[in-house]
């Protein structure tokens, strides 16, 4: 009986992953374990974000993500929430990624200056 092909890469994963717990589990290169985890981390939220952003929303993304790194990657957290939650049909476009962007804008604090 042949098995399905990614049935043969699902259990790949799992031995990979097995070892890893492995060698965790004995002490071996803490440090590194995070960065080569947070590295993949980072990369299927690059992977996620490809998937379900035009490119006008991604550029618009990656101007907030220039000028305030923390609100972007607050942003890119949630669109890659959003999206393996299932509640993203489609793609987002550029006026889609700005009415969210808009949502999740922290409320800032108005000064009236009156003159006399």
């Amino acid at each position: 009986m042949s098995e399905n092909p990614d049935d043969e890469r699902l259990e790949e994963l799992r031995e990979k992953k097995m070892e890893e717990l492995r060698e965790r589990q004995q002490g071996g290169g803490d440090a590194e374990a995070q960065r080569e985890a947070q590295e993949r981390a980072d990369a299927q939220q690059e992977a996620v974000l490809k998937q379900y952003l035009t490119d006008g929303a991604r550029q618009r993304l990656n101007a907030v993500a220039m000028s305030k790194p923390e609100f972007g990657e607050k942003v890119k957290q949630q669109v890659a929430a959003l999206a393996q939650s299932g509640r993203i049909q489609g793609q987002i476009d550029e006026d889609q990624m700005r009415d969210l962007l808009k949502e999740l804008q922290p409320d800032q604090q108005s000064f009236d200056i009156r003159r006399r």
